[in-house]
C-alpha cells in the first residue's frame, strides 16, 4: 500500500492539521515510511507467542487499601482563593464559571 498527495491531504484534514502544500511530499515519504515498518511487522510469525499486558513480567506490589492521611480537608482548602459556596464556609472550593 501506497498513499499519494490526496491521501495524504485527507489524512490532515481529518486530522485538523494544517498541512502546507511544500510539506506534502515529505509527509507522504514519512507516511509511507511506517506504512511499510507495519507492513514488515505484520509478516512475523507470533504462533506460539502469548499476548503481553506490560513488556517487563514484574508483578505490581500490593499495599492495603486504607487512609493514611485522614480528614485534610481543612489544609487543601487553605490555599483556595475563595472557598465558601452556599453557608457551607471551608468546605469546596469556588471556581469562576467557564460556560455561558
Amino acid at each position: 500500500m501506497s498513499l499519494n498527495q490526496d491521501d495524504v491531504k485527507k489524512v490532515a484534514r481529518l486530522a485538523r492539521i494544517k498541512l502546507p502544500a511544500e510539506a506534502i511530499p515529505a509527509m507522504i515519504t514519512e507516511l509511507n515510511g511506517i506504512i511499510k515498518f507495519v507492513e514488515q511487522l505484520q509478516e512475523v510469525d507470533t504462533k506460539g507467542v502469548e499476548p503481553m499486558v506490560r513488556v517487563v513480567t514484574m508483578p505490581l506490589p500490593m499495599r492495603d487499601d486504607r487512609v493514611d492521611y485522614p480528614n485534610l480537608q481543612r489544609e487543601v482548602l487553605s490555599n483556595a482563593q475563595e472557598a465558601d459556596i452556599a453557608g457551607n464556609r471551608g468546605r469546596y472550593f469556588v471556581v469562576p464559571k467557564v460556560v455561558e
